[in-house]
């Protein structure tokens, strides 16, 4: 299998780990809403859905037109942090449980999640993003997209994250929370 062809297939599985993201977030919302959750933050959450597309589908247009030469240590390196951040990602999402959504919803009365990853790092699902922004794309040298990805991401996750803090500040504070 080529390089440009593995990357594709890698880029392909990271789809299709989304889908399981948004099988499990439709199914978490449900959860939340049906215990009086609260969702804000909705105005970012368009371009969030196209901006996380557009991470895939821009790494594989540009190197598919670029066809550049991918030294094998930035390959297995990037693909050594996208795996990393793979698993941070479902660290956090069974460390949420059924509280764990692609949106801001947060359900009255229940504390802030504290364990797992939660203990080390507020957000520590947006290090799984940042890290696998970068390192998705340059897997296969896509330079261009890892760099447009990384601006436009981090002015959406400085409105993310003020949503997100602005939520969790309506909740009660608790040292540990036990999963419903």
């Amino acid at each position: 299998m080529t390089g440009l062809l593995a990357f594709t297939v890698l880029v392909a599985l990271v789809g299709l780990e989304r889908v399981a993201e948004l099988v499990v977030s439709v199914r978490n919302a449900a959860w939340s809403k049906a215990r009086g959750g609260i969702e804000s933050g909705q105005g970012h959450f368009p371009f969030m859905v196209v901006l996380h597309t557009g991470l895939l589908v821009g790494a594989l247009v540009e190197a598919w037109v670029r066809r550049p030469d991918v030294a094998p240590v930035l390959a297995w390196s990037m693909l050594a942090l996208v795996l990393a951040s793979q698993a941070l990602r479902w660290w956090c999402i069974a460390s949420l449980g059924r509280r764990w959504n692609t949106r801001v919803i947060v359900v009255p009365g229940l504390p802030p999640v504290v364990s797992g990853p939660y203990r080390l790092v507020r957000h520590p699902n947006y290090v799984a993003v940042v890290v696998e922004g970068v390192a998705l794309p340059l897997v296969h040298a896509a330079w261009t997209t890892a760099l447009v990805f990384t601006v436009l991401n981090a002015g959406l996750l400085a409105v993310r994250i003020r949503a997100e803090d602005a939520a969790l500040e309506t909740l009660p504070r608790s040292t540990e929370v036990e999963h419903a």
